[in-house]
């Protein structure tokens, strides 16, 4: 198999586990790692070149794709530069901070004719998995709740823009509602918000509850929380004939943060099968961000 080599553009909390899905996953290499700060280039300095500006790491001809983990404002500029680049982009959810941000990219993936995937990594919970095929020739599905809660301080490690909403595009709902919203939509199909209601504090959204309905009839409940006390990833599934199943995403991982060393190396490995011009979640996700926060309004 050729090895393709990816770049990591921001080292946050979240590119350590993309640093591990790399060498867990067939296909990648780590070709680089780009961060202003020094700090967090430390660890990579004597394994993998190291830029400061992400521009000269979309220069090295060893890159072929990148994961993008900047903060959510600055993704339309990294990743237009890389699609610009001839580079495919795997990018943190959400896709971008606004609607239109978000389709712009989307065109300009298109017309590069490059890969552009919004990496939603709950999808590749190995419980969310197992949940949908126990789901395989069971009666249709008319309810789901999703209940996406923790303390959000005690996630942030020094990513302190997720608190800025002009940088994260929000609070809670900006940040978790894609993850839940695509759990969801795994489970039945396209959706569109009929109801929001926000819990503000200090101008940050803290708590949140969206209901939508699915094309197939079915109701959704999505409940986010940012000043739970721990932390709750579970969903709920109702059938049409009374029964109900359930999946708790954090089951068997007891160390913190635990599921998503298995969850990204789910993300890498569909971003290396997917193909220009698959479609993108990450514009629906925005979508139905957006339409939340305007229903709550």
């Amino acid at each position: 198999m050729t090895e393709r080599g990816i770049g990591i553009i921001g080292l946050g909390v979240i590119s350590r586990f993309y640093a591990a899905a790399v060498c867990a996953t067939p296909g990648w290499r780590l070709a680089g790692v780009c961060d202003v700060d020094d700090a967090a280039l430390a660890r990579y300095w004597e394994t993998v070149p190291c830029h400061r500006d992400y521009r000269d790491l979309l220069a090295d001809p060893t890159v072929d794709a990148v994961a993008v983990t900047v903060p959510n404002d600055r993704h339309v500029e990294v990743c237009r530069a890389a699609l610009t680049a001839g580079r495919a982009v795997c990018v943190e959810k959400p896709l971008a901070i606004t609607v239109a941000a978000a389709e712009e990219l989307d065109r300009a993936a298109r017309a590069s004719r490059l890969v552009l995937f919004t990496a939603f990594h709950r999808r590749y919970n190995a419980e969310l998995a197992a949940l949908r095929q126990r789901l395989i020739g069971r009666p249709p599905v008319r309810r789901v709740i999703v209940r996406y809660q923790e303390r959000i301080e005690d996630h942030l490690g020094s990513d302190y823009w997720y608190l800025d909403p002009s940088r994260c595009g929000g609070g809670c709902l900006a940040d978790n509602g894609p993850n839940a919203f695509d759990m969801a939509r795994r489970l039945v199909g396209p959706m569109r918000v009929t109801r929001a209601r926000i819990g503000w504090d200090a101008g940050v959204d803290r708590s949140a509850t969206v209901d939508l309905i699915g094309s197939s009839g079915a109701v959704v409940r999505v409940e986010l929380d940012w000043s739970f006390p721990g932390e709750r990833k579970e969903i709920e599934v109702q059938l049409a004939d009374g029964s109900a199943e359930r999946a708790d995403l954090l089951r068997g991982h007891p160390e913190f943060k635990g599921s998503l060393w298995h969850e990204y190396v789910g993300v890498l490995a569909d971003f290396g099968a997917q193909r220009p011009g698959s479609p993108n979640p990450g514009l629906d996700s925005v979508r139905l961000v957006a339409d939340a926060y305007a229903a709550a309004r």
